[in-house]
C-alpha cells in the first residue's frame, strides 16, 4: 500500500471526533456548504446511510470527493432483549485493526468533521441490530480513498455488509456512559 498522505494522516488525527455536521457554535453560525437555512438542519449526522447518501445534500459532495477511512478495533452495538437494550462488543476476526468507510467535510478550513456509512447488516449483525458500518476490506483501501473515482458508481459496490468474519461479545453497560472508560469496558460481561 502506498504511503499515507498528509492529509490522509490528519484525517487519521482527527476522525470521528465532531459527526459530519457537528452541533458546535461555529457551524450553527457559519452553517455547511450544502445549505443557506440552519432552520430545518439536524446538527448530529454520524452515520449516513450507504444506499441514499447520494441523494442527500449533506453527503452526496462528500461520497464522491471526500471518502476517508475511519480506523477502529471494534465497535459497540446494543441489542433489544426485551425492553433493555444489551450491549455488545463487535471486533473483525482476531481483533485485528480494520477501517469503516467514512466521509469528511470541512467548514470554513476550521472545522474537520466526519460520518461512518451504514449498510444492511450481515448474518452476525442482523442478530444484534437492523443496521451495520460499512466495514472495507483492506484490500479496497486505496480504492475508496482514489480521488479520480468520483462518481458514486466508482465505488458502490463497496458499500455492502462486511463478509468475512465478525466476533461479538456482550459487555457491560457501563459502555453506555461517556464518563466510563478504559480497557475493561470491552471485556466480555
Amino acid at each position: 500500500m502506498r504511503e499515507m498522505s498528509a492529509s490522509t494522516a490528519q484525517l487519521f488525527q482527527c476522525v470521528c471526533k465532531i459527526p459530519l455536521v457537528a452541533s458546535t457554535k461555529l457551524v450553527r453560525q457559519q452553517g455547511p456548504g450544502w445549505t443557506k437555512d440552519l432552520s430545518h438542519l439536524k446538527l448530529n449526522l454520524f452515520n449516513a446511510r450507504s444506499e441514499t447518501a447520494h441523494e442527500k445534500a449533506s453527503f452526496k459532495g462528500p461520497l464522491r470527493y471526500k471518502r476517508c477511512l475511519i480506523p477502529a478495533d471494534g465497535f459497540y452495538e446494543w441489542r433489544r432483549e426485551g425492553s433493555i437494550k444489551a450491549p455488545h462488543y463487535i471486533q473483525v476476526g482476531g481483533g485485528a485493526p480494520f477501517a469503516f468507510a467514512g466521509l469528511y467535510e470541512f467548514y470554513k478550513d476550521e472545522l474537520l468533521s466526519c460520518t461512518i456509512l451504514t449498510t444492511s447488516p450481515n448474518k452476525l449483525m442482523s442478530k444484534l441490530h437492523d443496521r451495520m458500518p460499512v466495514i472495507l476490506s483492506s484490500d479496497d483501501y486505496e480504492r475508496w480513498l482514489e480521488p479520480s473515482l468520483n462518481r458514486v458508481e466508482d465505488v458502490e459496490d463497496l458499500l455492502q455488509p462486511y463478509a468475512d468474519k465478525l466476533q461479538a461479545r456482550a459487555v457491560s453497560r457501563a459502555v453506555n456512559n461517556v464518563r466510563n472508560d478504559g480497557p475493561d469496558l470491552v471485556t466480555a460481561a
